[in-house]
């Protein structure tokens, strides 16, 4: 089974992730509040972190550090981190942030799950 844990406040990320990935085997936990993301983390462990750009008022690099750090640490995890990024141009940060993974939005379910790996 594979569980996503999702950062994202956009109704329509969530929903485009759910369309593309949604089967029996897979479980989706969201989370809109990017200082919730490590205790979420611990408490059903993620196989992939999918991190919008901006989330409230954090930045998508900001959380991907988070999770990067607290799995350093021991704290969660360390499980593969999906950037959805708002341009091309923003690879070169999500590399710098430790995302592991990225897609541009808007994407589409075929290009997501290529992403996902």
């Amino acid at each position: 089974m594979e569980t996503i844990l999702l950062v994202t406040d956009s109704d329509w990320v969530r929903n485009d992730i759910e369309a593309a990935i949604v089967t029996p085997t897979t479980t989706i936990n969201h989370v809109t509040d990017p200082r919730t993301v490590v205790e979420a983390a611990g408490d059903t462990p993620p196989s992939i972190y999918v991190v919008d750009m901006q989330v409230g008022s954090m930045g998508g690099m900001a959380i991907t550090r988070a999770i990067k750090a607290a799995a350093t640490n021991g704290q969660i995890v360390d499980s593969p981190v999906l950037l959805l990024l708002d341009r091309t141009a923003d690879e070169f940060i999500a590399k710098r942030a430790g995302a592991d993974r990225w897609v541009v939005k808007p994407f589409t379910a075929q290009a997501f799950r290529a992403a996902m790996g």
